[in-house]
């Protein structure tokens, strides 16, 4: 049977499976590797973890933690922040740099002090750390990215 899709157009399968610019996470990590002659078993031990652990991060069957991501960057001498943009496509476009944003009050200053909405979303002192330390990375656009990325890494951490 002919493919009903008209010629030049995706199918929807198509496009799920469509691969993103550039190396992936699990990409760079094993080319590095390589490049610096180790085996997954030495860097599992240097980031204390498991072997089958990096094989999974290798193939993208398994998402970093954000330790798991610092580790590996000290490892294998690579740019954490890039990394952890590598391991975390998304949020790199929630962020744009510090030069783009005008010089009204940015989204992070008003999302640190709207103590009705870190009461809204139960937001822990623990937490406003992360999302200062993240602010430092670029200019959140709204408050509201700034929920999206803290709501991404309660559920990276399980929380």
């Amino acid at each position: 049977m002919k493919n009903s899709a008209p010629q030049g157009v995706k199918r929807k399968s198509d496009q799920s499976t469509a691969r993103p610019k550039g190396p992936t996470f699990g990409e760079v990590i094993r080319r590095r590797r390589r490049e610096m002659n180790l085996t997954q078993d030495q860097v599992a031990a240097r980031i204390k973890t498991s072997t089958p652990y990096v094989g999974h991060l290798e193939s993208g069957k398994r998402h970093p933690s954000d330790s798991i991501v610092t580790r590996l960057a000290e490892v294998l001498g690579l740019d954490k922040r890039e990394l952890f943009f590598l391991a975390n496509p998304h949020t790199e476009a929630l962020l744009t740099t510090p030069e783009s944003a005008d010089d009204s009050v940015s989204a992070w200053e008003q999302f640190r002090t709207n103590e009705q909405l870190r009461r809204l979303h139960n937001i822990s002192n623990n937490e406003m750390e992360v999302l200062s330390q993240l602010s430092l990375l670029g200019e959140v656009q709204s408050t509201r990215d700034l929920l999206h990325i803290l709501n991404t890494v309660r559920h990276v951490v399980g929380k």
